[in-house]
């Protein structure tokens, strides 16, 4: 029997693939065990702090805090625009919310009417989700504590403190401060490219945009920088304590300091009374506007809290329009008060001030009779006299015979026909005619005639001013060399801004501003003057100069009567006044203007003038202390009775002393 045969090929053929499937399984292992190990190098070592961070974001959140807004003060440090606390109800929007039922039970404790529960659920259809909606704000203590005490019964109910702007003075600022207001959507849409927008912080339910004056012009400086909370929240995402030493703290707005004075300002609107205008005060020394008063004024409290659609339209469609700022925005013939600047053109086009002009009390020319305010005339008139009785004869024919152009440039270098860089929004230029205007303005008739020429001389026809313009007129006269530029921004935060007298000289020789201000100094201090009585400030030798004026809205026939008695509001005479005081050294200068008031400027503005020029004036220790400096005792000469011997009774009756 033979022996079997062992065929070492195949034992070695079936070792090799055994290797080679041991090798390929152990080489599989091996990587697969490598990736493993480092992938948990990777988590335990190198994205531990990341995960951490993961982890601690599942039981901790941040909810973003509204930073405190700036403060807006006058130029004395009194606030006019800070925050106050304010409780507010929330409901946050979320996954499975029956909002209609969360209103019913909040409806329980709080009183909310059919208008703000619709308003409510229309804010929470359009929300994000996990976004807070505003329910309420400004609730009382007891309306406070009886949500938080029913809180954990109320599903994505938060009530909490934050803050809420507040204007100490309502509506004495409202104007120039403007009011600040929830981002509305036309504001978010704007801000969505702008990459200096916090976009969360626009839509957190606490925050407020300036939406008008310096809130609105430096709305990015009052905002400052949003901090966050720190809360432990469960898996629901619902908040289970507070953990205040992880918060993040806000970065107040920046503190804007204003050159307006509160004490002025509130007088300015308190004189103004039930009537529509405005009042601008400028420092004659600095170009600092110390009073920016539009009348009538409205509460800025109430636009921050929002106001229904019926209080808006009461305010805006009142004839005498509250909302608009009347220092600024609205423009006016400048009547009487443009005299002054037509008298400083004449003397620059070479007439002389002596020039006498006869007034009858009307002229003919060009087939009509331009009447003088005053029936029977003025008699003989020459520059001084003109300007101290407002004679509008002789302006007719100063204004006739220099034409437009001389005027245009005169007017322009006291500072009409311009904005000024206060900072903010809402200025308008007004209307300054000139040759070159009307051929701009008028196609169909380019021409400038001599009879555009009669009314320019007497602040009618071409010309439009605000109130703004007309103190910075006087303000220039009054300082007599720099032509001051107005500020209305001192400081923003430790950052104090250009000064109005750092400008050029004006373009007229000092004598022909002295005789502008003379015939000035007339008007309210010759007791013939058109304002003699309303004028007197009683402090003293501090007196004070202006010029009236009274500027038409309607045509008056030729035989017509010039009354205003009977005619409705918005149909009677303006009435303007423009003053600076100490005539002997000028400080401060005014404008005034009372829309629609149908009286003269004598009447209407001049008394309003007089009672916040002694404000202004009282304020100053310079000024003061000259007032209050008592009277030196007359001298005595020779032979005169020795002060301290007291008179000898003649009639029995002793002396009292």
């Amino acid at each position: 029997m033979s022996e079997p045969s062992i065929f070492f090929s195949e034992v070695n053929e079936r070792q090799g693939v055994f290797h080679r499937r041991t090798f390929l399984l152990g080489g599989f292992t091996g990587l697969g065990l490598l990736a493993l190990g480092g992938r948990l190098a990777q988590l335990q070592l190198v994205e531990a702090q990341r995960y951490q961070k993961l982890s601690a974001g599942n039981q901790f959140n941040y909810r973003l805090a509204p930073p405190p807004r700036g403060m807006i003060l006058d130029r004395n440090g009194v606030s006019l625009a800070s925050n106050r606390p304010n409780f507010r109800l929330m409901i946050t929007k979320d996954k499975g919310l029956d909002a209609e039922a969360v209103m019913d039970d909040l409806a329980k404790l709080v009183p909310i009417d059919g208008t703000r529960r619709a308003r409510v659920l229309k804010d929470l259809a359009r929300a994000p989700r996990k976004a807070p909606v505003v329910v309420m704000e400004d609730l009382s203590w007891e309306e406070f504590s009886r949500i938080n005490i029913r809180e954990p019964e109320l599903p994505n109910v938060t009530a909490d403190m934050g803050e809420v702007r507040v204007y100490p003075f309502g509506g004495a600022f409202a104007h120039v401060i403007g009011y600040v207001a929830k981002a509305s959507d036309r504001d978010l849409k704007a801000a969505e490219g702008d990459p200096g927008q916090d976009q969360a912080l626009l839509h957190n339910p606490g925050f407020r945009i300036g939406k008008q004056g310096v809130e609105k012009a430096f709305d990015r400086d009052l905002r400052g920088k949003a901090g966050a909370t720190k809360a432990e929240v469960d898996a629901q995402g619902r908040v289970v304590r507070l953990d205040p030493a992880g918060d993040i703290a806000a970065t107040a707005g920046k503190e804007i300091r204003l050159t307006l004075d509160a004490d002025i300002q509130n007088r300015a609107l308190e004189v103004m009374g039930e009537e529509s205008g405005a009042i601008v005060m400028v420092d004659c020394q600095t170009g600092d506007l110390l009073c920016m008063a539009s009348a009538p004024s409205f509460d800025a409290n109430r636009l921050v809290k929002g106001l229904s659609g019926a209080e808006y339209r009461a305010l805006a469609e009142y004839e005498r329009k509250p909302l608009l700022d009347k220092t600024m925005t609205g423009v006016y013939p400048p009547g009487s008060t443009f005299k002054p600047t037509v008298a400083l053109a004449a003397l620059s086009a070479g007439v002389d001030p002596t020039e006498r002009v006869v007034c009858t009390g009307g002229w003919y020319f060009g087939g009509r009779t331009w009447h003088c305010h005053k029936k029977g005339g003025h008699g003989v008139q020459n520059m001084h006299d003109a300007i101290k009785n407002s004679c509008d004869v002789y302006f007719y024919q100063m204004a006739l015979r220099i034409g437009p152009d001389p005027i245009h440039s005169t007017a322009t270098a006291l500072g009409f026909g311009q904005a000024f860089d206060l900072g903010i929004p809402g200025q308008r230029k007004g209307l300054v005619g000139s040759r070159d205007w009307k051929k701009k303005a008028f196609k169909r008739d380019p021409v400038w005639h001599p009879g555009d020429s009669v009314p320019y001389g007497i602040g009618q026809g071409y010309i439009n001013v605000n109130a703004l313009q007309l103190a910075v007129m006087c303000a220039r006269l009054a300082n007599g060399k720099r032509a001051l530029n107005p500020r209305l921004v001192k400081a923003i935060g430790d950052v104090d801004q250009p000064h109005g007298d750092a400008v050029a000289d004006l373009p007229f020789p000092q004598e022909h501003i002295e005789i502008v201000r003379a015939g000035m100094a007339a008007v309210a201090n010759d007791p013939t003057g058109g304002a003699y009585k309303q004028s007197q400030l009683g402090l003293g030798d501090v007196l004070m100069a202006g010029k009236t004026g009274t500027a038409q809205v309607r045509q008056y026939s030729q035989t017509g009567s010039r009354s205003n008695q009977g005619v409705p509001w918005r149909l009677k005479d303006h009435n303007l006044f423009i003053a600076f005081a100490p005539y002997d050294n000028p400080r401060y200068a005014m404008s005034v203007l009372v829309e629609h008031g149908g009286m003269f400027g004598s009447s209407a503005a001049a008394p309003r003038a007089r009672e916040v020029m002694r404000v202004a004036l009282l304020k100053d220790p310079e000024i003061r202390a000259r007032i209050e400096k008592p009277m030196p005792l007359p001298s005595l000469e020779p032979g005169d009775t020795e002060a301290s011997e007291a008179p000898t009774p003649t009639d029995g009756v002793p002396a009292v002393g």
